[in-house]
């Protein structure tokens, strides 16, 4: 599973997931994409169970490439905890995805089969998705 090596502050405040995003929001490695078209937050397990549905449906024909990475930790208070006693503990890593962002891309392998396996994948995650494809010029 995705999860960043290391990083500055172990626990991070929530912020607010707002606006589109700019980078990350065309098709620049692959031919076909899948894009998100609202905002939230996806944990390192959704983008996991994702692309295993993606490899499972292109049987290791054409490439994969994941352009999101879970690097905000989300802490957790055990159960039947008192209220104070400060933050919990980090438990699992998320990604804030905004509209707009391109989550995964795949080179190699025909319209058709890129289009239903990314349409499977999409049921895995917690946001509403389009295929696209890439802008050649």
């Amino acid at each position: 599973m995705l999860a960043p090596k290391r990083v500055k502050f172990r626990k991070r405040q929530r912020g607010r997931l707002k606006g589109k995003d700019e980078r990350g929001s065309y098709v620049a490695f692959g031919e076909y994409g899948l894009k998100a078209v609202e905002s939230g937050r996806m944990t390192a397990r959704q983008i996991e169970a994702a692309r295993i549905t993606i490899n499972r449906q292109v049987k290791r024909g054409g490439k994969l490439w994941i352009r999101i990475f879970p690097h905000l930790p989300i802490t957790k208070k055990p159960a039947e905890t008192r209220m104070g006693k400060g933050k919990g503990n980090p438990e699992f890593w998320i990604a804030e995805i905004r509209p707009g962002r391109v989550l995964f891309e795949m080179a190699g392998i025909d319209e058709e089969t890129a289009r239903k396996a990314l349409h499977l994948a999409s049921f895995k995650l917690p946001m509403e998705t389009v295929f696209v494809k890439r802008n050649i010029l």
